[in-house]
């Protein structure tokens, strides 16, 4: 099976259709780039929609698989191991978080803070366990999770959802203050929205929602599985917002694109959780806790950090020379390397045309490219990929089919 024919025609016989997916079947990759099973080669800025951290065949990051693999990969959360125990150390270290609870996905995750925040709502003996997310907002496909996803086009078909999860406008504190009655133990809510169209926060509406939370004593959980992980600069997306919640949640790039999840809490959380009530057979395993201590070494130790910001300017500047050269491109938003642009054309047509020039691209909501970059871009590859956008956005017969 070694022609993309071959690939497709047994993928359709074999393969659940969960997906709208591309005709395209990627063989493998090096650094930024990746070439598909008939040779053909693709700069890729979506990363495995921002998983691919370190970007394809990291030296370190293969070696130390590969090391760990023949070691031990999986054991189970009934024993320690020390790539856990390492990776747990070095995410509290460099963050306001005092325990770690390791999964699998970022589905996991947010399911985990829903338990944790209930949980805790019945430790305290609080009035009500109801919890606040936002409209527009994505946070996983699981049953909570799709519950607390504040669009409706992912919960079709899936009633009776989760009970006591209620919905609100993001970036509207007064809605929000408004719906926060005895009933609500928690708020959750992406510093960034991801699938809505690279929405982030304003400031001042999070230092609001912090306070409000003090105030009424509520848990603010920041879903942080898209713009966690240095995407923004920062190891934390609340970081760069100097906005610190309770929990936090984390995923896609944390282990370089090994399966992870981690949910992050505050000791005074944390410890509604005790034996029993949460587990996952999965959860941190050497083999991805190891490729997560190596992702955190090169953020910190190998100055990634310092490359998402001078990269993620550099990327704001190029594509707001094409804002000014494209009048189809409405906005430009984002932080670091997790930006966007909102279009006036299908977005589906330019993602498909500028794959056909070897680019791989990204849609978010109906109307907007999402750029999310393997954090070791550089400006050749920003360089590159705003060359070929350019062309296909100045092909208006091409784009408008």
């Amino acid at each position: 099976m070694n022609s993309m024919e071959a690939v497709l025609q047994q993928a359709e016989q074999c393969v659940m259709q969960t997906y709208h997916r591309f005709p395209l079947a990627l063989d493998h990759g090096e650094g930024m780039y990746v070439w598909d099973i008939e040779g053909k080669k693709y700069l890729d800025f979506v990363a495995g929609i921002a998983v691919n951290s370190l970007g394809y065949s990291h030296e370190r990051l293969c070696k130390t698989i590969a090391e760990q693999a023949a070691k031990l990969i999986h054991c189970s959360n009934l024993y320690y191991t020390q790539p856990q125990v390492a990776l747990a150390k070095a995410l509290t270290q460099h963050s306001d978080f005092d325990k770690v609870f390791f999964c699998n996905s970022g589905a996991e995750s947010i399911e985990s803070a829903l338990k944790l925040a209930r949980k805790y709502a019945a430790m305290k003996q609080k009035a009500g366990n109801d919890i606040i997310t936002m409209e527009q907002s994505f946070h996983g496909r699981t049953y909570g999770a799709v519950t607390a996803t504040g669009q409706s086009k992912y919960q079709k078909g899936l009633s009776p959802l989760l009970p006591g999860i209620h919905h609100v406008p993001f970036n509207d504190f007064e809605a929000l203050e408004k719906a926060a009655g005895e009933s609500v133990c928690a708020i959750l809510l992406e510093p960034i929205q991801g699938e809505s169209g690279i929405i982030p926060a304003n400031q001042e509406y999070l230092k609001k929602v912090r306070a409000l939370c003090d105030e009424r004593d509520f848990l603010l959980i920041f879903d942080e599985v898209q713009a966690g992980v240095g995407r923004t600069g920062e190891l934390f997306a609340y970081q760069t917002y100097g906005v610190v919640p309770d929990m936090a949640t984390f995923a896609k790039g944390l282990a370089g694109g090994i399966p992870i999840g981690a949910l992050m809490a505050k000791e005074f959380v944390a410890k509604a959780f005790a034996p029993g009530d949460h587990a996952s057979t999965f959860g941190g395993n050497s083999l991805a806790a190891s490729a997560g201590v190596v992702v955190l070494e090169e953020l910190f130790e190998h100055g990634l950090l310092e490359n998402v910001k001078k990269q993620g300017a550099y990327l704001t500047e190029k594509l707001k020379e094409l804002q000014a050269k494209h009048s189809c491109i409405q906005a430009v938003r984002g932080i670091g390397l997790m930006q966007g642009i909102a279009l006036t054309i299908p977005t589906g047509a330019v993602v498909q045309k500028a794959m056909e020039k070897g680019l791989l691209l990204v849609g978010a909501g109906a109307d907007v490219i999402r750029f999310v970059p393997a954090l070791i871009v550089q400006k050749e590859h920003i360089d590159e990929m705003c060359a070929i956008l350019d062309e296909v956005l100045g092909d208006d017969k091409n784009v408008n089919e």
